[in-house]
Order: structure tokens, then sequence, then C-alpha cells
């Protein structure tokens, strides 16, 4: 992994104290993050090979269903294992160009994560307004331009965020009362002017959510509008079959987030404790549910994972 190190004036090594209040429990809390981090891995890694060996799975849906399990390694994995060597090592310095490259990889995949859960709404309304023209419109170069667009965008909205944190002088503490390094969270430790920082980091990503989400909402009002001309019950209801997977996936994803934006913003009465060990589920519990909700739902995927462990078995 590639390190910042950006600053000519590069401040000593930062404390991650871990979850506030719960020090004495980090053990014993550090095994279900472990359990569920394996999770993560196993089934993100099990929905990789199958799309990756199966013919009948090369289609522009699991092309961006790969793209999401990719990122979700990236989001559970930039946090997780620094997580539990605090929890279970102690291990809580973290250099000045660490802490950057976990801060870019942490914000980078939950900005490209929205993105492309905004590409796969596009897929289904495809697939369901023109199923006829799915493959014409969607083609691999189209694809390609989509992935190489969201992927860059995210890069071109949270790469600033590191060069305003080099920009800034640490002269006080350097014990940041978290599990990992966010923007915000680092940026409070600096003795100058935050301002640009917090505008920054609170308009230009939220923004940017905000605006997958409203592309999202779009294109499942035209899904029900599409889906309601259909002429049989039965083809209504596989049609939003087909979605099912993905809203469950969305709801998981988005809800969290602004439940903690709000927390953030009015819930002066939330401890901080409880602040930390919502944001320590965030980065865990998506990338273990979203392999498992896709295979539960997703019939050629269940298919493809029966027959993967029954040839195993036999």
């Amino acid at each position: 992994m590639v390190l910042f190190n950006l600053s000519s004036d590069n401040p000593g090594p930062f404390i991650l104290v871990g979850i506030p209040g719960l020090e004495h429990a980090h053990v014993w809390i550090g095994i279900p993050f472990c359990i569920i981090y394996m999770v993560a891995i196993v089934g993100n890694c099990i929905l990789l090979y199958l799309i990756l060996v199966e013919r009948s799975l090369h289609e522009p849906m699991f092309f961006f269903l790969s793209m999401l399990a990719m990122t979700d390694l990236i989001l559970s994995t930039a946090g997780v294992p620094k997580i539990l060597s605090i929890f279970w090592l102690g291990a809580q310095e973290i250099t000045f160009p660490g802490c950057l490259t976990q801060m870019f990889f942490l914000h980078y995949s939950f900005v490209l994560d929205s993105a492309i859960l905004m590409a796969m709404a596009f897929d289904r309304y495809v697939a369901i307004s023109s199923p006829l023209r799915y493959n014409t419109i969607l083609t691999p170069k189209t694809i390609i331009r989509i992935v190489v667009g969201i992927s860059f965008r995210s890069f071109c909205i949270i790469l600033p965020v590191v060069f305003l944190l080099t920009r800034l002088p640490f002269c006080r503490t350097r014990i940041i009362p978290h599990t990992y390094c966010e923007h915000i969270g680092v940026a409070r430790l600096a003795c100058a002017d935050i301002s640009i920082n917090i505008w920054y980091g609170f308009c230009v990503p939220i923004m940017t959510v905000i605006s997958d989400v409203i592309l999202i909402a779009v294109s499942y009002t035209l899904i029900l509008c599409a889906v309601f001309r259909l002429p049989s019950q039965e083809a209504r209801q596989k049609a939003l079959g087909t979605c099912g997977s993905h809203v469950c996936v969305i709801l998981m994803f988005y809800t969290p987030a602004v439940f903690s934006v709000l927390a953030h913003r009015f819930g002066h009465n939330v401890s901080h404790t409880f602040h930390i060990m919502f944001a320590n589920l965030y980065i865990v519990i998506p990338p273990a549910l979203n392999p498992i909700i896709y295979g539960a739902k997703t019939k050629q995927i269940r298919e493809k994972v029966t027959i993967l462990f029954s040839t195993k078995r036999t």
C-alpha cells in the first residue's frame, strides 16, 4: 500500500485510543469484529471467484457487483486490521503518512460504494425498461467508461482532503479518540484554522452522496413506472424481484450513514463512545452482509454457490 508523504514538516506518530470508555473491554470487543471481518473477506472473495469463473455471470449487473465486493474489501481492510491490533496488541501508534493513507482509502471506498450503487440502479432501470436493448446499451465499452468515471470522480473528491491535512501544523496533542483516522478527527488536532477542512470535508462528500441518492431515487421511480406498464402480475413480480437485493443493500448502506450524520449534527446527548462504536460497525457490517444478501436473493449466485459447495463436499 502506497503511503502518502506530502508534508515537508511531517509530524510524529499519532495515538489511536480505540473506543474511549471501553478500553477494559477491547479484547472482548475485538472477537466479534474479527469474526465479522472474516465473514466479509470470505463472502466477498467467494463472490468475486464465482463472477470470475462462471461465464453465465459475465453480465453488467454482476460486473458492478464484483466492483462493489472489491470496494467493500478495501473499506473493511483499511480499518479492521489496525482496529484489531489496537484491541489485542495495544498497537496504538500510527505514523502521519500511515494515518493519511488509511483515511484516504476509508473515505474513498465509502464515496465509491455510493457511486457503484448509483450505477447498479441505472443497470436495473435499463434491464427492466429496455430488456431487449440491455446488452446493446450496456456494452463492455460503456461499462468501462462508467467504472472509470465513478472511480476517477471518487478519487478527485477525496484526494484534496489529504492535501488539506498536510498543510496543517500539529503542535498540540496527537491523541485521536477513535480506532481509525478520519478527516475531521485528525484536523481537530491542528493548532490552526480548520474552517476549509470542515466545509470541504462536510459539504463536498455529503453533496456527492446526496446527488447519488437522488439519482438512485429517480432510477427507481422510472423502474416502478416501467413495472406498472408490464402486462401481467407475474412479469411485475419477476421484475421487482431482480431489484430486491439491490434495494436491501441500498437501505443498509445509506440508512446508517444518514443516522450517523444526524447524530453528529443534532445528537448532542449521544455519547462519544456510541459514535465510535457505530462508526466501527459501519466499516464491517455492510461488507459482511452484502455478499450474503446477494447470495440469498439472487437466483444465479445462489445456484452457483450451491454447486460450488456441493462439488467440494463430493
